[in-house]
């Protein structure tokens, strides 16, 4: 438990922001643009693999190695990043490419042709190919020697066998040219689906076979113990990201150097000791909280999803929002008294008939009753609903009286009254301003807007993460 808290701890410590969205086919960048066109933009879209090394969710937490690499990358260059999913090699080229991403944040082997299609960043991480069996039925009483003798321990003795890979992976690709080597051949089948999933294949005693990279099996040994995974395919050799081989100087050089600084400053050895040198993972593997595996977000999730369908909700929504007033713990008392999961004062709860502070059930239910509240005084107000999900959370945060304030700055000063991104949003962060709290079209006075517009695009952030990982 300690090891595992110890974990968690680092993760929310870490700095950064990413902006997550699994469906590759909402992309809409499609332009070919190198750093200083993405600053203006106002975000980098990157492609990364999900899986239970590079990015995943527990209890509501977006983690992973190349996720938080990617946030560091974030940090250092002050641009937001915006991810897209594949865990096909192949298919990020392609994505790359075309102008849909702009770096390849998986392991790409330095060796392999996808030297002719990108350009490589300096070294990021290091892994070789294992091939992935289980042990004897008893093997926890057998000598090493004995277990290597009743396992495969020389790729020749793989001819005739059917051997599973990951669709599009490093190891597919090796896989393949291994086989045109070989007199007597193998059976290579591609699967869709991650790494881990094979894995626990082989140890179901589903398939006998299958090879992927030593990190991932590394990890995946600590949950399943039965599997053995020391049988090199190949060798480590260095893996990096990439960027589109031309235009895109200015991305790669920061790359570079942020690399450079992290590998100096330890941020680097502190990422790659978490994931790939800490069996405390294995116990977030087993959680039902572990949601790649179990779809769950919360202890909470009927509760969620009953009261989200009263207000016509997306659940995931719900949820994301709550983990940012909470982090999904009942028992949090704010400064200004605000209770529980959703923070909803005793004085709101009394309001609508609530015990707020009687149980998380009533404590949603509570929060969810103000949510209602608020979309029908915004019903009217602001007529695309997309929208008016914006203005509902900001008042929730905030409430709808400085929302209100900020829409009227925005039609004073020729914004668009009716839309958050850039207009309602620009003018509520103004209200920190003595020029414009002051504005006679104010009623309100004073807000630090900043704290409801962060709430806003944490919120909608984490709910893009949630949709990732629950369908």
């Amino acid at each position: 438990m300690i090891r595992e808290i110890v974990f968690i701890l680092i993760v929310l410590l870490l700095p950064g922001s990413c902006k997550i969205s699994r469906d590759v086919e909402e992309s809409n960048f499609v332009s070919h643009s190198d750093l200083d066109e993405l600053r203006t933009k106002g975000k980098i879209t990157a492609v990364t693999d999900f899986n239970s090394v590079n990015y995943f969710i527990y209890r509501g937490t977006p983690m992973g190695f190349h996720y938080e690499l990617l946030r560091s990358f974030s940090e250092f260059t002050g641009i937001n990043i915006e991810v897209i999913t594949t865990s096909d090699i192949n298919k990020s080229v392609d994505l790359l490419n075309s102008g849909a991403a702009d770096i390849i944040a998986i392991d790409l082997p330095s060796g392999s042709d996808l030297v002719n299609k990108v350009r490589f960043t300096l070294p990021l991480n290091r892994t070789g190919l294992v091939l992935v069996q289980r042990k004897p039925s008893r093997w926890t009483g057998m000598s090493k020697e004995e277990i290597d003798r009743a396992l495969v321990r020389n790729v020749s003795f793989l001819a005739g066998k059917m051997i599973y890979v990951q669709s599009g992976s490093g190891a597919a690709i090796e896989m393949h040219r291994l086989n045109k080597k070989m007199s007597n051949k193998l059976t290579v089948i591609e699967v869709p689906f991650e790494a881990e999933k094979i894995i626990s294949l082989v140890a179901k005693r589903e398939i006998d076979y299958a090879v992927c990279d030593e990190n991932t099996a590394l990890v995946n040994s600590w949950y399943f113990p039965v599997v053995d995974i020391s049988t090199v395919i190949r060798q480590p050799e260095d893996l990096g990201w990439g960027v589109r081989k031309t235009g895109s100087e200015q991305l790669i050089n920061a790359l570079n150097d942020w690399i450079q600084t992290i590998k100096q400053n330890n941020l680097y050895t502190i990422l790659y000791s978490k994931y790939f040198r800490n069996e405390g993972l294995a116990q977030i593997f087993r959680s039902e909280y572990y949601t790649i595996n179990t779809g769950k977000i919360s202890p909470w999730d009927a509760y969620i999803k009953k009261f989200s369908e009263t207000i016509g909700w997306d659940w995931r929504l719900l949820a994301a929002l709550i983990y940012q007033e909470s982090r999904f713990r009942p028992d949090v008392v704010s400064n200004a008294g605000a209770h529980g999961l959703m923070q909803v004062l005793p004085s709101t709860g009394e309001s609508m008939g609530i015990d707020i502070t009687s149980s998380p059930e009533d404590n949603i239910k509570g929060g969810v009753l103000y949510l209602s509240y608020l979309q029908k005084f915004f019903e009217d107000k602001i007529p695309d609903e997309n929208e008016r999900i914006k203005f509902v959370l900001a008042s929730y945060n905030a409430g709808a009286g400085n929302i209100l304030d900020a829409m009227r700055l925005a039609e004073k000063y020729g914004k668009n009254p009716l839309l958050w991104d850039g207009n309602v949003e620009y003018f509520l962060l103004k209200k920190s301003d003595p020029k414009f709290y002051n504005d006679p079209v104010v009623q309100f006075g004073y807000c630090k807007g900043d704290e409801p517009v962060n709430f806003v695009a944490e919120i909608l952030n984490r709910y893009a993460e949630y949709k990732n990982f629950i369908p």
